[in-house]
């Protein structure tokens, strides 16, 4: 049986100066922070972050327009919820640009939700992803009315004039 006594943050990476290859010369992104690799985070699962913390924000009904929105309750419908509807991202080696299409429910202040659901996305990306954002677009395609749900409802009451 193998004990590990070391972390791998406490094993100092290889000595360089020997080998045949030479690190010197190479990107900054290819050693990552410690020297020992690279990570690549694919612009799924950043978008799919940005998704989650744009749901926690208050007065955000659904993101995506229209069609993704039919397309989304469909999905959910079969148990396949899509948490980047909605959410566009453009990934670089250090930096990333999202743009973002939601409904806002009524009566909540539109720039408001807007700049909150901005804060959010980059927190969540720098924090979880630690990449810088370099802005975050927010369009806002819809108003959600809760008394569009309850028209619904209506049909089934009785009337209330004869």
């Amino acid at each position: 049986m193998t004990i590990q006594t070391h972390t791998p943050a406490d094993v100092p990476a290889k000595n360089t100066k020997n080998s045949s290859v030479s690190t010197v010369d190479a990107p900054e992104r290819d050693k990552g922070k410690d020297g020992r690799g690279a990570t690549t985070v694919a612009d799924g699962v950043v978008a799919k972050i940005a998704g989650i913390a744009i749901q926690e924000i208050p007065g955000v009904h659904a993101l995506g327009g229209g069609a993704a929105r039919a397309i989304g309750n469909l999905r959910e419908k079969v148990g396949q919820k899509d948490l980047t509807q909605g959410v566009n991202v453009e990934v670089g080696q250090t930096q990333v640009a999202v743009d973002v299409t939601l409904v806002v429910e009524y009566p909540h202040p539109l720039q408001e939700v807007a700049d909150n659901a901005r804060n959010a996305v980059y927190t969540a990306i720098e924090d979880l992803v630690g990449m810088e954002v370099t802005e975050v677009n927010v369009t806002i395609t819809d108003i959600h009315v809760p008394s569009e749900d309850a028209d619904a409802d209506d049909i089934e009451r009785e009337p209330r004039v004869a």
